[in-house]
């Protein structure tokens, strides 16, 4: 029997079920929360649904929409299902006991009884839960310097295996049948960083290493056989002062230990997202400065296509392996780009989705959901669902939406790869949602300038930004290269004499240059565009999902402000 397409959303006044080829209606055993959830998961099998409202967290049947357990689970802030999701993970702040110890904040429950089955104290948010192997056998949590290893039949006992490395400080499980973990350690004491992967539990010798200078931080991106790895390493500061996020670099990694390398680009710039085809033979690469640069490679890190340059940053394959998503989200206009790789990589449909800030492919891959929420943006906040060929299925808006998100597939990829290559004709759009023809109704949002880093607003252009500016505004390019050239203007810096123009072509004389603009001017532009700057950084932080204060969640509500103030002083961003 094929799975339902459904969708979870969850807002600061419900959470619900949605079920879209039962005309966008939710589950018939589906009770809605009665108080607002803090966070809300599906398990990665799409087995199960899970929230925390109050002081419970209600597991729920995502089929049917009944209710199986409620855990007394109070004031919890992230909720983590394992693979087949007999284990859900919760973590709620650190805090003390009544007797002064620390609080056993993170605890994993069994989704079947509901029972309590392990806890221990887990202060840092990030990378928070228990990571399984996809059978389920192996639970793995990190210590200092070390990796435990837990019987996942056996949890709360100690563990079974120790993978022990200095500086260690981030580690990955392979998805694949095979037991492999990956280990970073950073740049130490004037040694390089390293990545290495071990096959658990045989610790003595690594399968495979990689190390490298410039990384601060890694991401790991395993293919969906656990047979190859790629590393995307990140610097905290680019040393070139050329990107505002610090310096990225990429290298693929084979298991086996026979193959890895750097993967080698031929654009400067940052990488912006990289991303593995759900068929674990290539993976796309979005990098360079706007217009950026759209690359597949193979699993050898060979080029395979090139798409042409664009304002984007965000790339998705299709879980049947078929579509290639391709976007500008963020500081970018929204727009979306579908390409069919079936056809020769031709583009079937541009979808217009402004301040956008999540999307994904339906597990069917025949819809995108897209989502404007909270707290990155509190207005116009909606969820939207578009058919692969462009046209508009469902809309609806909402109040403070924080989460919407399609239900995670039961079926096989390989399955489904396989049935994506028996047709090559496009599959047509079902009857759409009535919502639809207000999506439809609404007005586009057109593109009104080049992207700029945030390290480079406010500054006169490098040329390296000006020749990416150049080539999205080509359109303009003729009007203002017949126009007086601007004199490159540098906040808190004195103007820039043309050393051709000294003299008065009337009379000779000198011309004295223009006196600075007043220092007081100079030295608000120079605050605004600091407070700019921050507000860009915690942006960023939010599209990765990272929790932030309330203060600094005021502080990107500011944002209009600080533009109208800079706008006030004669400030211009394209400057």
């Amino acid at each position: 029997m094929s799975q339902k397409n459904q969708f979870a959303y969850r807002s600061s006044k419900t959470i619900g079920l949605v079920n879209t080829n039962e005309n966008y209606t939710k589950p018939a055993e589906f009770e809605e929360a009665n108080e607002p959830a803090r966070v809300s998961c599906y398990s990665p099998n799409g087995k199960f649904f899970a929230y925390a409202s109050g002081s419970v967290v209600v597991i729920v049947d995502a089929e049917s929409g009944k209710t199986l357990r409620v855990l007394p689970a109070g004031n919890i802030y992230e909720l983590g299902f394992s693979p087949l999701g007999n284990f859900l993970g919760t973590w709620e702040r650190p805090g003390k006991e009544a007797d002064g110890n620390p609080k056993q904040n993170m605890k994993v429950w069994n989704t079947n009884t509901g029972d309590l089955i392990f806890s221990f104290v887990q202060r840092n948010q990030t990378g928070w839960n228990l990571q399984y192997t996809v059978d389920e056998k192996l639970a793995a949590r990190l210590v200092t310097n070390e990796i435990h290893f837990y019987e996942t039949a056996n949890l709360g006992k100690p563990p079974v295996f120790k993978l022990r490395v200095e500086g260690l400080s981030d580690f990955a499980l392979s998805p694949g049948r095979n037991h492999v973990v990956a280990v970073f350690v950073p740049e130490r004491k004037g040694a390089p960083a390293s990545v290495r992967t071990y096959s658990i539990p045989n610790f003595t010798r690594p399968l495979s290493q990689k190390t490298f200078f410039k990384a601060d931080k890694v991401q790991f991106k395993w293919n969906a056989l656990g047979t190859s790895l790629l590393v995307l390493t990140q610097t905290d500061v680019d040393k070139s002062n050329k990107n505002y996020y610090g310096e990225t670099n990429l290298y693929l990694l084979g298991i086996t230990g026979q193959f890895d390398c750097r993967v080698d680009l031929d654009r400067e710039g940052p990488i912006h997202d990289v991303a593995w085809n759900s068929n674990s033979k290539e993976f796309g690469i979005v990098y360079g400065y706007m217009p950026a640069k759209t690359s597949i490679f193979d699993s050898r890190a060979n080029v395979i296509h090139n798409f042409p340059l664009a304002p984007r940053n965000t790339l998705l394959f299709s879980p049947n392996s078929r579509y290639i998503m391709l976007a500008g989200f963020g500081n970018l206009q929204g727009s979306i780009d579908v390409f069919d790789r079936l056809n020769h990589m031709k583009k079937i449909a541009t979808v217009e989705a402004s301040n956008c800030t999540f999307c994904e492919f339906s597990p069917d891959s025949q819809f995108l959901l897209t989502a404007v929420t909270s707290p990155r943006l509190r207005v116009d906040n909606s969820i939207k669902i578009w058919h692969i060929t462009g046209a508009p299925m469902f809309y609806e808006e909402s109040v403070e939406l924080y989460q919407a998100f399609w239900r995670p597939s039961l079926l096989n990829v390989a399955l489904m790869e396989e049935d994506s290559q028996s047709f090559s004709s496009l599959p047509s759009a079902p009857k759409a949602h009535e919502s639809a023809s207000k999506l439809a109704a609404k007005p586009t949002v057109k593109p009104t300038g080049a992207y700029r880093p945030p390290g480079a607003r406010g500054q006169a252009s490098t040329f390296s930004y000006r020749r990416e500016e150049l080539d999205v505004l080509s359109s303009n390019s003729t009007s203002k290269s017949q126009a007086t050239p601007r004199q490159r203007v540098v906040p808190g810096a004195a103007p820039v004499v043309d050393k051709n123009n000294k003299k008065n072509k009337t009379n000779g004389q000198k011309v004295a240059p223009e006196p600075p603009t007043e220092v007081s001017d100079e030295k608000k532009i120079r605050s605004l565009c600091k407070k700019l700057r921050a507000i860009d950084d915690l942006k960023a932080r939010l599209e990765k999902n990272e929790k932030l204060e309330a203060t600094q969640v005021k502080k990107v509500e500011s944002e209009g402000k600080v533009l109208e103030e800079l706008k006030a002083l004669g400030w211009n961003s394209n400057a």
